[in-house]
């Protein structure tokens, strides 16, 4: 059986409005959907982010999520965020003027231009009643408006040179996620996965800091092994990390 994902194996559902288009697949997977679906909105009244943060969700920019059904066995799930990162790095890229500062992906995986945020991901998944896994890939870009971010310093596409809707946007995410979870293949393209996720990444080799749930710890940023860990280097050691908040030091 052939797993390899292509353009014509997912559905899109565009609303108006959802209270969060990762809670709107959730749903769906609850009543049966088959997955493979995208479902994007207009605007968000409870978007969120990573640990429980509010995504704020004015008109403007891009609020989409994709449902996948049983994606790939449980071990392999670890690397997803790489290649969604890289697919999500990639639609971002094409809409930009060449001349445009750098896009780069954050560890593990916001989309920097020029070291500001403009995309967030939240990935959430749910073991179902029926015993299939429904895990929700959902995205934010900024595309015309750039709410306010106590963490860190935002920026929009537009800030960038790019006149882009965010309709014109999800298309070129659409294809390009696509193409990512074709070259994931269930987990089993990891290695490759990794190595275009280095290949974009921000700031490896640099002095960082991360925020821990409990602590914060220093170091330099090592890079990121094959299951998609980041490796802190302090003093010599390698310290592998599964989660945290990153902030470059200059």
């Amino acid at each position: 059986m052939n797993s390899r994902k292509s353009l014509a194996d997912f559905r899109h559902d565009a609303l108006p409005e959802a209270a969060s288009t990762n809670s709107e697949c959730l749903d769906r997977a609850r009543a049966g959907d088959a997955g493979n679906l995208w479902v994007t909105a207009d605007r968000q009244t409870g978007g969120r982010g990573r640990r429980g943060r509010t995504w704020v969700s004015e008109r403007g920019n891009l609020y989409a999520s994709l449902l996948l059904i049983d994606p790939a066995p449980m071990d392999r799930l670890g690397s997803l965020p790489l290649a969604v990162a890289v697919g999500v790095h990639q639609a971002v890229r094409s809409v930009l003027p060449l001349a445009a500062e750098p896009v780069e992906v954050k560890w593990p995986n916001d989309i920097l231009i020029g070291r500001k945020k403009t995309c967030g991901i939240l990935i959430e998944g749910e073991a179902l009643a029926d015993g299939r896994y429904a895990l929700v890939i959902g995205i934010g870009i900024n595309v015309a408006v750039k709410p306010e971010n106590p963490l860190y310093p935002v920026t929009c596409l537009h800030e960038h040179g790019s006149a882009i809707s965010p309709e014109e946007l999800f298309a070129h995410l659409y294809a390009s996620m696509a193409e990512m979870l074709a070259v994931w293949d269930r987990g089993k393209g990891v290695r490759e996965v990794t190595a275009r996720w280095r290949e974009v990444a921000c700031g490896i080799g640099e002095k960082i800091t991360v925020n821990l749930p409990d602590r914060s710890i220093s170091g330099h940023f090592a890079g990121i092994d094959d299951n998609g860990l980041l490796m802190l280097d302090i003093g010599g050691k390698i310290l592998p990390i599964a989660a945290g908040d990153v902030f470059f030091r200059s």
